[in-house]
């Protein structure tokens, strides 16, 4: 059974100018947060989900349990996509290459085995710049955010279930 939803661990969401960051218990819409970031002047929509898989270290998961402190974490997701909006990829040769919109959505509570935990989608000009901002996005809310994650393998207790930071 799922530990009971701590009060500090409540759906968030904070939105403008056509970005998003979001903590939600829903299942993730992997389209519809695709279609968020949709743009016509955009010329690459990069996704990242990322799934609840089915071993770890040898281990059967049976699921993902995700808490977090959720004022502080929307706020961290936020800064997070906010400053690659300001950076876009510093590689780029041409002002017209930037980033035009970002989404980040991310899991709290139980997630199954094979649902959706994180999805990230980026909108750009140019691929390279949404490849690098999707994946400099995941790693910061990964290593940044406080959300915490705790794994439920098949045959153990709920005692020996583990809590884990969100970067494993």
């Amino acid at each position: 059974m799922p530990s009971p939803i701590p009060s500090t661990s409540i759906p968030a969401r904070e939105e403008w100018e056509g970005n998003v960051c979001v903590l939600t218990y829903d299942a993730l819409d992997v389209d519809a947060i695709t279609r968020s970031v949709g743009d016509d002047r955009a010329g690459a929509n990069v996704v990242f989900v990322g799934t609840t898989r089915n071993s770890f270290r040898g281990k059967v998961v049976a699921r993902l349990e995700y808490q977090a402190y959720s004022k502080l974490a929307i706020r961290t997701m936020t800064e997070i996509v906010i400053r690659q909006l300001a950076a876009g990829d510093s590689t780029s040769h041409t002002a017209a290459s930037t980033i035009i919109s970002c989404a980040v959505h991310h899991r709290l509570g139980t997630v199954p085995v094979g649902e959706a935990s994180i999805v990230i989608a980026v909108s750009s000009p140019h691929r390279k710049e949404a490849f690098v901002a999707c994946e400099q996005i995941l790693e910061e809310v990964k290593e940044k955010a406080p959300i915490w994650k705790r794994e439920y393998y098949d045959g153990e207790d709920e005692e020996t279930a583990e809590w884990k930071a969100n970067y494993s």
